[in-house]
């Protein structure tokens, strides 16, 4: 049952946080294919909660990595990078906009963006009619996020929040991973194991094929392949294997080679960090 009460904790917090301040911020974690996803079509449906807006936040870095870039030479200037792996931040709107909700872009600013890239993420974003901000909190603290936090605020006031569910709980497995996959991961279909077409027969069988998926996969791509970077096209979802988790209310899919704890390298930041006898502290970031 810890899936549940995980889950409940977290949805208290949530109302407690909505009754006690005028905003409420949430952080869905990984990319939007996963955290944000997971986040409207199964907390959001489960707990009543209507978002106001969602924050897409984004790295310059990341999108020239998109487009080619090796990650040793991402501190360079390449326009012409950057131009090609936006579709990915693109598709990323797109998708967010399929639940109705409005968006805005924060560029997560390293002090290596140019002027020239920077122009670029504010064309793709006047032409796909979304705000977007130069987060700059790192360098310079609170001052760095208030032009972002102006611009979440005036989006919220300005542009009405018709959110909804992705897909009906109610739909067979197939069908409701067959949207994600289409809608979500822009794949062309969904391939099923022996051991997840068994499943999905058990689970639905034991009276659990209407309620939501929980789809495990890569954070590096939006297809299950982490080498498949941008937008990928003529590829399938390979599900593996699915589980059922009961007590959170979900059914968990795995997706391609991926493990269900992720976080730590194989050697954690925490080995490398100590306290001398004079209380200071030394390995940190």
């Amino acid at each position: 049952m810890r899936s549940s009460q995980i889950l409940c904790r977290r949805l208290k917090t949530h109302l407690l946080c909505l009754k006690l301040a005028d905003y409420t911020i949430t952080e869905a974690g990984f990319g939007s294919d996963l955290g944000a996803e997971k986040f409207f079509d199964i907390k959001c449906r489960f707990a009543g909660l209507k978002p106001s807006c969602v924050v897409l936040v984004a790295t310059i870095r990341a999108l020239k990595y998109n487009g080619g870039v090796p990650k040793t030479e991402l501190t360079n200037e390449n326009v012409d990078a950057l131009k090609k792996g936006i579709v990915n931040l693109k598709t990323h709107i797109e998708n967010m906009q399929k639940f109705g909700v409005p968006v805005v872009v924060a560029i997560n600013r390293f002090h290596t963006d140019t002027d020239a890239e920077i122009e670029v993420i504010k064309q793709t974003c006047e032409e796909m009619g979304v705000q977007y901000s130069l987060a700059e909190i790192f360098a310079k603290g609170g001052e760095g996020g208030t032009d972002l936090a102006q611009k979440v605020c005036d989006t919220i006031d300005s542009k009405p929040s018709n959110y909804k569910p992705l897909y009906d709980e109610k739909l067979p497995i197939k069908e409701k991973l067959g949207i994600l996959a289409k809608e979500i991961y822009r794949a062309d279909g969904v391939v099923y194991t022996s051991q997840a077409e068994k499943a999905i027969k058990e689970i639905t069988e034991l009276g659990f094929g209407d309620i939501p998926v929980c789809v495990a996969k890569t954070q590096y791509s939006l297809s299950d392949d982490p080498a498949k970077l941008g937008k990928p096209q003529g590829f399938e979802i390979t599900v593996r294997d699915v589980r059922l988790s009961a007590g959170a209310g979900f059914v968990v899919a795995y997706t391609g080679d991926i493990m269900t704890m992720p976080g730590l390298p194989k050697h954690p930041a925490a080995f490398d960090i100590d306290c001398d006898n004079k209380g200071n502290i030394y390995g940190l970031f």
